[in-house]
């Protein structure tokens, strides 16, 4: 896993190596191992390496046999040795054992096609010194970020926000329409991020690029969500699934460094576990973190299960207990983690569970991806049901359920009654196309005015999602609602989360559910195989049900997260203060309301509601903003 950036001249001044220091100083973590530049004058890449294959001859950039082709790539390439065999067969010359040299010499055979041959999770930059042409490409889930901006005679990206903020050239004003969105959501939605004028590469997705300053984006992949209506029988089906997985997961056990596997107890990644086995892995080192004290921090603790999965696979089990302290301890340090904002709670604990494996490994298999490709979170149930509660609940109706909801005592439980309850409540009244986001979001359209002092759009504040609704392959609601969450919440949160956390620590994170052929075989599955009656995650259930305890197989999803409601009541209500009401804070800065975020800290600490929710997802963009935007410009003014 690495850092990649870049700059090309568009007319300007020549490009040199001391263009990318900046940026690629600001991803050491995700490169400690080396680091290199390459310049031709019109083109400069950078690379930080974090070493996982070939560790003496992977230095980056990579060359073609001539020079006039050099790539940067952050990621791992499954395919390679297929590719290098078939590359070969064609004339290509290797002179390094690394993954990333069947990029230049795909490029060179098939050119911007490449990316249609290569299998595997990364973001990649091409230069073509004869030709005069970059290439940008992203992996197809969007697993590996890759950011760029263009001022005058410049076209720079790299792999994260704040690498590029390092650019003297770079764009630094938040994006109004963005900042609306990341309160709405909890992400930006690419191609926006939440800076103006600086955009994000969609997953599946690469740009061109000529010295002229033309560029051509093109779409190489999506997922094609759309069920079967008959299913086969259940025994071909669970045979497929675990054939399929096993496979994905051994194309994942390529490296030459020690292999850890993030182990939660949940079925995901006791799935990944079980296949790793199944794949021959050897005995494996598998890494767990436990929550103590109170009863509403217990709530958040899996490690039984975990142990279980453990003890059945023989692994090498490290597991660390933290203590409120200990989670409390990262807070202040997400906005250095995170590049832009993204309020997913479960940040911290990620971090925390990263650093442990770190200790141990270099890099780890995870289970993200399982509750998007098979229908595992409740708010997919919530969906079915609402199709029944909307004609009924509708109007005086609908408002007395509200109050009714309003009444029941606040818990800070994970995923607790009352929670659920009001959320679920508040996406009834929601269309189809963006019911979805009511539920996952934080803030509700109709509170961004009060909130943000100014009018919000609310068709350009919900477009991104209606498109992702209305641009599915699939023809029913919950097939669209499945695209729309591997489109955006499974790339913007799920993946996002678990790179800034992992590479934070220099850890590299595979995740074999993500395989395109697993991943593509599930999609294609008919909705009864995901969401059977009221349990999800069936046909995945029964295949790994011979694999694993069957209490781990039947036990109910869990967010991995952190008691968030419950501190913001006790030790983390110091830091909120700072954070929102300070003379520095996101409040004096203008950027929201004082008197909202004011009734909303107020509310929330007497117990009258629960607004765990907006509330982090205000002070995760604070801690950024404070990173990324404060403290930098403070430095240069000192400097000056």
């Amino acid at each position: 896993m690495c850092g990649i950036s870049g700059a090309v001249n568009l007319g300007g001044a020549p490009t040199t190596a001391a263009e990318l220091k900046a940026a690629n100083h600001a991803m050491r973590f995700r490169g400690p191992d080396d680091e290199g530049t390459w310049t031709d004058g019109a083109c400069v890449l950078g690379h930080r390496r974090l070493s996982i294959i070939d560790l003496a001859g992977g230095h980056q950039p990579i060359a073609s046999e001539d020079g006039a082709v050099q790539v940067v790539c952050n990621g791992e390439i499954y395919n390679f040795q297929e590719l290098r065999g078939r590359l070969e067969g064609l004339g290509h010359t290797f002179r390094t054992r690394s993954d990333t040299e069947v990029i230049v010499h795909g490029w060179e055979q098939w050119g911007e096609a490449v990316v249609d041959e290569i299998d595997g999770m990364f973001a990649l930059g091409v230069w073509d010194s004869r030709q005069r042409k970059l290439l940008l490409a992203r992996d197809r889930f969007g697993k590996k970020p890759l950011v760029w901006f263009r001022a005058a005679d410049r076209f720079v990206f790299a792999s994260t926000v704040s690498a590029l903020l390092g650019h003297p050239a770079a764009p630094r004003a938040i994006d109004p329409t963005a900042l609306a969105r990341y309160l709405a959501f909890q992400f930006v939605p690419a191609p926006q991020t939440i800076i103006a004028g600086i955009h994000k590469l969609e997953a599946g997705t690469s740009l061109l690029l000529d010295e002229r300053g033309h560029q051509a984006r093109r779409r190489f992949w999506r997922l094609e969500v759309r069920a079967r209506r008959r299913a086969a029988p259940a025994a071909e089906v669970d045979e497929e699934l675990r054939h399929r997985l096993i496979e994905a997961t051994r194309k994942r056990l390529v490296a030459d460094v020690p292999l850890g596997v993030f182990l939660s107890g949940g079925l995901d990644s006791s799935s990944v576990v079980a296949a790793a086995a199944h794949a021959g892995a050897g005995r494996l080192r598998t890494f767990s973190i436990g929550f103590g004290g109170s009863a509403e921090e217990a709530s958040f603790d899996e490690t039984d299960y975990a142990r279980r999965v453990a003890q059945a696979f023989g692994t090498d089990h490290v597991e660390e207990r933290l203590q409120a302290a200990d989670l409390l301890a990262i807070v202040p340090r997400v906005g250095e983690i995170l590049d832009e904002p993204m309020a997913d709670g479960s940040i911290v604990p990620t971090f925390a569970l990263s650093r442990l494996a770190r200790r141990h490994v270099t890099f780890a298999l995870g289970g993200d991806g399982g509750d998007e490709l098979f229908a595992g979170y409740p708010t997919y149930l919530a969906h079915r049901l609402a199709g029944v509660a909307r004609p009924l609940l509708r109007g005086r109706l609908l408002a007395l359920a509200h109050r009714a909801a309003a009444a029941l005592p606040v818990s800070h439980a994970s995923i607790s009654f009352d929670f659920k309850v009001k959320k679920t409540l508040e996406g009834l009244g929601a269309p189809d196309e963006v019911r979805n986001y009511a539920w996952l979001g934080a803030f509700r359209p109709d509170e961004l005015p009060a909130l943000l002092g100014q009018a919000v759009d609310d068709r350009e504040l919900l477009a991104p999602i209606a498109a992702a609704y209305r641009q599915a392959p699939g023809e029913s609601h919950l097939e669209r609602v499945l695209y729309q969450d591997v489109s955006l919440y499974l790339c913007h949160l799920v993946l996002a989360k678990v790179d800034r956390a992992s590479m934070a620590n220099s850890l590299e994170v595979r995740a074999p559910l993500l395989d395109t052929r697993f991943a593509e075989y599930a999609a294609g599955l008919p909705l009864s195989e995901k969401l059977h009656g009221a349990v999800g995650k069936w046909a995945l259930k029964r295949a790994v049900a011979p694999w694993l305890p069957a209490d781990v197989v039947r036990r109910p999803k869990k967010g991995f997260g952190m008691p968030v409601g419950a501190w913001l009541r006790g030790p983390l209500r110091p830091l909120a203060d700072d954070l929102l009401r300070g003379p520095d804070g996101l409040c004096a800065a203008g950027l929201v309301e004082r008197k909202v975020v004011e009734r909303l800290l107020e509310e929330h600490q007497r117990g009258a509601r629960d607004h765990r929710m907006r509330l982090w997802t205000l002070i995760v963009l604070e801690l950024w903003r404070r990173q990324h935007l404060v403290a930098p410009a403070a430095s240069r003014t000192q400097a000056a």
